[in-house]
């Protein structure tokens, strides 16, 4: 009998085993599996803290619907009844100390219309018609592999790109825009420019895809993204799963491989899986060889603040679900979610929930970070009463700190998972690296990730008993 181990149980790892068992079954492989996770409760940055009024969480609060991989998942747990999609409305920019509303007609602050350009007031005459060379101008030399920052710059002009589109990117995908790809972050951009020979005419032939992919985009549950990780773990009938326990090393064992555990215990496996963040994987290989590839993988910090006031949530800016702010702003957050306007179901008397993001890119991140939760909590306060004029004490605070773990992708990202994974086919085949430190930041992603492994491993079995 072969056996599989997965490490790590966040949404990669448990995808993983949870699609090893299924093909495990359909297949009749004969395969052993075991779950490993350091901590005592699965879900990595997915959990959800609830009280008597709110539902807040700890890492993401959402998945992109449209994702190939979710609703097979979703289906398959037999979830379906638990869904619940976001509510829509106008986001905003915070910038000059003031809240504008991001043009409706925009993808990530980009314009799908000449209208949608004019309509902005964050960007001056003068830098809309720089942004208008976009309809005759060609693309001679950008591609996928090109940074995206110098790609809008090039055919929409520095101001609306800096004003406008920078602040909604940068949070989205936590990042300089000239050290990120288009192939990281928006890749059908290049291919609108070089098909309809302009962005802006991309966005606007295809606009209906992207109105009517606003309206239930993302989707959570009704108790909150921790019902999708007790799902799968209750799916786990076939998986050895060993919770608050941590792996000390991954040792090559003749053609086998040694799984080594802090508690003293010794597991042999055919293949593992190392869905961990990237440090965490270099650390339990210990391959000198490896460590030069490791090393380029990138990981910036975040501050998540949530506060819950006993004000109904109609206080706040009519149809608005949020803003995102500038570089240069009075405000310390990055950006700001209206929880419980996009999201009913986390109060259950419509109570205002908020959700503020501090991110390792902002300038006053260095002092931040040294803080304790209730000074984190005054600042929070403070840019809430800045932001929106709301002076109340919270009833309800929920503060997390994820330091390097947000992974942070450049313009090497691609080259070197590429070198890395085929030094380590030849010197531990059949260890898989896995997560978002490498293939994806989403959740969907994430999932895909994890079923695509999977079919790997089971493949490689068949293949092994039809020789």
């Amino acid at each position: 009998m072969k056996k599989a181990v997965v490490i790590g149980g966040g949404i990669t790892g448990l995808s993983a085993i949870y699609y090893l068992q299924k093909l495990n079954q359909q297949e009749n492989l004969d395969l052993e599996l075991v779950l490993i996770e350091r901590e005592q409760q699965l879900g990595g940055k997915i959990k959800t803290v609830a009280d008597d009024e709110f539902i807040m969480e700890v890492g993401a609060d959402s998945i992109v619907a449209r994702h190939a991989s979710v609703m097979p998942l979703i289906e398959d747990l037999g979830l379906w009844d638990r869904v619940v999609y976001n509510g829509t409305g106008i986001s905003y920019l915070y910038a000059n100390n003031v809240l504008h509303a991001i043009p409706k007609d925009t993808v990530f602050g980009i314009p799908m219309s000449k209208e949608a350009l004019f309509s902005s007031t964050l960007v001056s005459e003068e830098g809309k018609q720089e942004a208008l060379k976009d309809l005759d101008s060609a693309n001679n030399s950008f591609t996928r592999d090109s940074s995206i920052g110098a790609f809008l710059e090039a055919f929409l002009g520095k101001e609306l790109v800096e004003n406008q589109i920078a602040p909604v990117l940068s949070g989205v995908y936590s990042g300089n825009l000239h050290e990120l790809t288009l192939a990281s972050t928006l890749p059908y951009l290049v291919d609108y420019k070089n098909k309809y020979g302009s962005i802006i005419k991309g966005f606007e032939a295809n606009k209906e895809f992207f109105q009517g992919a606003a309206n239930k985009k993302f989707i959570s549950f009704d108790q909150g993204m921790q019902v999708l990780i007790d799902g799968l773990e209750n799916k786990l009938e076939d998986v050895r799963i060993l919770k608050g326990t941590g792996t000390r090393s991954v040792k090559k064992d003749g053609e086998r491989y040694l799984v080594e555990l802090e508690d003293g215990e010794a597991i042999e496996a055919d293949y593992v899986i190392l869905a961990t963040p990237h440090q965490v994987a270099q650390k339990l290989l210990g391959i000198k060889e490896l460590d030069n590839e490791f090393d380029q993988f990138l990981n910036s910090s975040l501050i998540s603040v949530y506060m819950g006031f006993d004000i109904p949530d109609k206080q706040l800016p009519e149809d608005g679900t949020g803003f995102i702010v500038s570089q240069e702003s009075d405000l310390h957050c990055n950006a700001c979610t209206w929880t419980s306007r996009k999201w009913s179901h986390t109060s259950k008397s419509h109570k205002l929930l908020v959700r503020l993001f501090y991110k390792s890119s902002h300038p006053s991140y260095g002092m931040l970070k040294d803080l304790s939760e209730d000074e984190l909590v005054k600042v929070a306060r403070e840019d809430v009463r800045k932001s929106l004029g709301i002076k109340e004490i919270p009833m309800a605070v929920e503060v997390t700190g994820w330091k390097d773990l947000m992974p942070n992708y450049h313009m090497g990202h691609k080259t070197a998972i590429s070198e890395l994974e085929l030094k380590m086919e030849s010197s531990v085949p059949n260890v898989k690296l896995a997560g978002s430190s490498y293939f994806g930041v989403g959740i969907g992603a994430c999932i895909q990730n994890g079923a695509d492994l999977a079919k790997i491993i089971a493949n490689q079995l068949v293949d092994v008993e039809n020789e």
